[in-house]
């Protein structure tokens, strides 16, 4: 029994490591991951068979001889599965399909009504939405392998329970099942901010770093963190809730439900209802338009405006500097719709910040914005549902 659970461990390492840096020669596997050569050779072997992974040519170098047997590296296949992601947003899903090697094959957006839904109506916009996206690329739902959804509010990952979403109408509902049954695929369900987290780590800006920390503004606040090169959740499984940390005691009413929560003072919802006396809005504006209204009257000298920007701004330096000073981070990742506007990132709300950490003999985190799209929090969802296909095809993988 140990013998064959250390042998899926191995492919899986080896699957992963190949993933990660091929295409791959196997003496390079052994070097990177400290598995003896023979077994790599054993292994990779599995996976070859398995189709998992494959033999590519090697662009021939200047110190490699042209006689004797081609060279091969090893890449992952493609064509060994289809895995997608998606983003439910405020009123529209956005989802991507891409190959088990991870590259793009087509991305799809739907409209959904706005507010809150019933778990099984949103379950059926995104069974709609997911069959759209396979007929794009000639397949039909059920040839997808695994789903990635990302989901506003507080979510429990590993067990698919969502605690609280905007998006929903219940509180703690068992949504990661629901759409089991109603997909037919396997789902893994995330705090979307976690996935657009997991996307830097995997393709964008984390990727050179083992600690950083993502913060995402949109209609809400969220948060993803990755610590030692992995993502973190907290033991409930819905850590990192960056949005509903207090910043003033009996404040401002959020959406959860509590009082004085940050996201009450600096997500676009709170700076519409704060400043909805602003000239030129109504209750019909919608809700980026109202924004940008508020902005612009508060560079325009608006008291109001003004009063809740700066505000706004205030209390994100008064998060940010709070993560700073418990995490220390390596870099901290600003992403989202609202980085069109420049209120919350403004060099006057960075240096509010950094008046607020610990003073060592270092400089501060570094502090980057990355201006996301929908299709890329998508990605997001698309590369945490890989890493479970990985596993579940190298735990049905049988032996020779």
């Amino acid at each position: 029994m140990a013998f064959g659970h250390q042998k899926v461990e191995s492919r899986r390492l080896l699957l992963r490591e190949i993933a990660h840096r091929g295409p791959v020669p196997r003496i390079d596997l052994a070097e990177h991951t400290g598995i003896s050569r023979a077994t790599v050779t054993s292994v990779t072997a599995d996976l070859l068979r398995g189709r998992l992974i494959e033999e590519v040519p090697r662009e021939s170098r200047n110190d490699e001889s042209a006689r004797g047997r081609p060279r091969v590296d090893l890449k992952v296949a493609g064509d060994a599965h289809l895995i997608a992601g998606l983003k439910v947003s405020d009123r529209s899903i956005s989802l991507v399909l891409m190959r088990f090697d991870g590259t793009h094959v087509t991305d799809h957006e739907c409209a959904i009504p706005t507010g809150r839904l019933t778990s099984d109506n949103l379950a059926t916009h995104i069974r709609d939405g997911l069959s759209a996206l396979a007929e794009k690329a000639g397949h039909n739902r059920t040839d997808i392998s695994g789903v990635g959804v990302g989901l506003a509010g507080v979510v429990d990952a590993d067990h698919g329970l969502v605690y609280w979403s905007p998006s929903l109408d219940q509180r703690n509902v068992p949504f990661g099942e629901v759409l089991r049954e109603t997909l037919g695929v396997a789902v893994y369900l995330d705090n979307d901010a976690n996935l657009v987290a997991m996307a830097e780590l995997t393709f964008g800006l984390g990727k050179s770093h083992s600690d950083f920390i993502v913060i995402t503004i949109e209609s809400g606040v969220g948060m993803g963190m990755v610590l030692g090169g992995q993502l973190y959740r907290g033991t409930r499984g819905c850590g990192a809730e960056f949005g509903h940390t207090k910043v003033h005691l009996d404040g401002a009413l959020c959406r959860c439900g509590q009082r004085g929560c940050l996201e009450a003072y600096v997500a676009d919802y709170a700076l519409v209802r704060e400043a909805s006396s602003v000239g030129g809005m109504s209750l019909t504006t919608p809700t980026s338009q109202a924004v940008s209204t508020i902005l612009k009257a508060a560079k325009g000298g608006d008291p109001t405006a003004r009063t809740v920007v700066e505000r706004a701004g205030k209390m994100f330096a008064m998060g940010l500097a709070n993560l700073v000073n418990i995490f220390d981070p390596e870099l901290v990742i600003l992403a989202g719709e609202q980085m069109q506007f420049d209120h919350l990132y403004a060099d006057t709300v960075i240096e509010e910040m950094r008046k607020s950490i610990v003073e060592i003999d270092k400089p501060a985190p570094e502090v980057i914005v990355h201006k996301w799209d929908n299709l890329m929090w998508a990605r997001g969802a698309a590369a945490y549902a890989l890493e479970f296909v990985q596993d579940a095809a190298v735990e049905t993988l049988e032996d020779a």
